[in-house]
Order: structure tokens, then C-alpha cells, then sequence
């Protein structure tokens, strides 16, 4: 198998399908939520997903769904302020649910502490006919972060490399590299912006600028330049994440990406190899798809 099925076929075995048992568990505690959330606090709330489900980066090997519940900005039944709101949502979610308070979210477990995968972040909406919201910060020195989650998934979404952020996550997951999505999300976008690569190309790319330029990357919300996103991408993490990037160049050139990725599932395999089959057959003038 060739570099580009190889990766490929990576990524086709971290699909999940519309009916496979973790989306339907995931949808179902999303409902359960939502019951939960619209009992006590009516209409009021717009409740949507976030993060991966929405942008189209969900991974089988480390999925979270986030679950945006924002408030009018006129509406107080939730809350006077920001701190209100966070505190009177995790209370009504832990009459049922094991709730861990995060910096901006509730992180939603069973009674039994089993891991939903699910993130519940309160918010207010900055006005009327807008997506920019006020989320609580429970820790750092400002108590609120203004953000936009629609800003947030068309620049994930619209980028056309979500393919090369989705092997970035299972290679961090898979290296144990501490470095939030949301900041790998904006340096792989950021990295490959204006170029023309393939999907090898792409990651190759990547690993290289943070081998090589993790001190100079800058990392800025999208949705609002003014919010610090330094502790995310501290000298720390840039050191670590480095370092890993390096081995793993250093891995694929002796070895290749199974030395990186690992073997992969039979069915991964062979969906590849069919699709690169059909796509063949179906051309007029058929190309070569194991040629770089």
C-alpha cells in the first residue's frame, strides 16, 4: 500500500458512521441534556453542537462533543452574570449527571463517573442576531471570554484541510502530546494556508513547522483577536510538541507512516483500496491512483 491509500486508510478507520454505537450514544445523552437543560430553563437557550461534531474533525480514537447552551443576553432567569449562568447550569445538570467544572465548560459524566465524552459551555450572547457570546472563565485573570462559535466552525469547516487536522489529532492522541484542538485546529490551517498540497504533503508540512518553527507560531482566535491564547501554546507545550514532530519525521523517513500510525484494520484497508478501484473505472481517461 502506497503512502497516500495508507493515509487514507488511516483516516477512513477513525470514521464513525451516522450509525455507529458511539454517535448514538452520543446523540442520546445530547437529547437527555437538552431535556434536562429546557425543563429548567425553558426556550430560552439556544442549545447546538460545537467543536468537532459540528467542524467535520471527529476522530473514533479521541471524539468530545461540545454542547453550546447560550442565553439571550436580555435573559436573567439563568442568571444575572456569567458566573451565575456556569454555576445555575452545572447545578441543574448534576441533579442527574456527574459534572466537572472546566475553565469555560461542564464536563458531563454518568453517576458513576463513566465519561460521556461530553462538554456542556454556558454563555451569553453578546446581542441580539449575532453569534458572539460571553463565556465565564473560572480561572486566569479575566473572568469572561468573548468568542463566536459560527466564526469558529466556518473556519474550521471552509478551510479544506480538515482531512490533514484529522491525522494531526490521532498523531498527537497517539503521542500523548498535551496541545488543545482548538490551537492544532489554527496552526494546521494557519501552515497550510495558500499552498497546493496533497494530503501527505500536508502533514509533512505541518510536522515540519513545528519541528522547526515552533517558537515563531503565533495562535489567534479567529473570532476574537483580543483573546489571550498563550497559556494554550506556552514554551512548554512548544517544546514538547517539537520534539515529537521531530521523532516523527525522523521515524517516517527510516520507516515510514506505519511506524507512525501503525498497522491498520483489514476493513480500513480494503474500503481504500475499493473506493481507489471504483474511482478508476469511473474515469474516462482513468489516472494512476497509486502515483504521488
Amino acid at each position: 500500500m502506497k503512502n497516500a491509500e495508507y493515509l487514507m486508510a488511516v483516516l477512513d478507520s477513525q470514521a464513525l458512521a451516522e450509525d455507529s454505537s458511539e454517535l448514538k450514544a452520543l446523540r442520546s445523552h445530547r437529547e437527555t441534556i437538552e431535556e434536562c437543560l429546557r425543563e429548567a430553563f425553558g426556550s430560552a437557550p439556544v442549545i447546538r453542537y460545537g467543536g468537532s461534531q459540528a467542524k467535520g474533525t471527529l476522530i473514533k480514537e479521541s471524539y468530545d462533543l461540545d454542547i453550546v447552551c447560550y442565553f439571550p443576553r436580555d435573559e436573567e432567569d439563568a442568571g444575572d452574570t456569567l458566573e451565575q449562568i456556569y454555576n445555575n447550569v452545572k447545578d441543574v445538570l448534576s441533579k442527574d449527571y456527574f459534572v466537572e467544572p472546566r475553565t469555560s465548560a461542564l464536563r458531563v459524566k454518568g453517576l458513576d463517573k463513566v465519561d460521556f465524552h461530553i462538554d456542556v459551555v454556558p454563555g451569553r450572547f453578546v446581542e441580539e442576531g449575532s453569534y458572539d457570546a460571553f463565556l465565564y472563565c473560572s480561572s486566569g485573570d479575566r473572568c469572561r471570554l468573548k468568542t463566536n462559535i459560527e466564526t469558529h466552525i466556518k473556519h474550521v469547516k471552509g478551510s479544506g484541510v480538515t482531512d490533514a487536522i484529522k491525522l494531526m489529532k490521532v498523531w498527537r492522541t497517539r503521542n500523548g502530546v498535551q496541545l488543545k484542538t482548538f490551537v492544532l485546529e489554527l496552526i494546521v490551517i494557519d501552515t497550510l494556508a495558500g499552498t497546493d498540497l496533497n494530503l501527505e504533503g500536508q502533514v509533512k508540512t505541518v510536522l515540519e513547522k513545528l519541528r522547526d518553527e515552533s517558537d515563531s507560531i503565533s495562535v489567534q482566535d479567529p473570532a476574537n483577536s483580543g483573546n489571550d491564547l498563550s497559556e494554550l501554546w506556552n514554551d512548554g507545550i512548544k517544546a514538547s510538541v517539537a520534539a515529537r514532530a521531530n521523532s516523527t519525521l525522523a521515524l517516517v523517513k527510516s520507516s515510514g507512516w506505519e511506524s507512525v500510525f501503525g498497522k491498520l484494520p483489514e476493513k480500513a484497508q480494503d474500503n481504500v483500496v475499493e473506493a481507489l478501484q471504483h474511482a478508476a473505472r469511473s474515469s474516462s481517461a482513468p489516472t494512476r491512483p497509486w502515483c504521488e
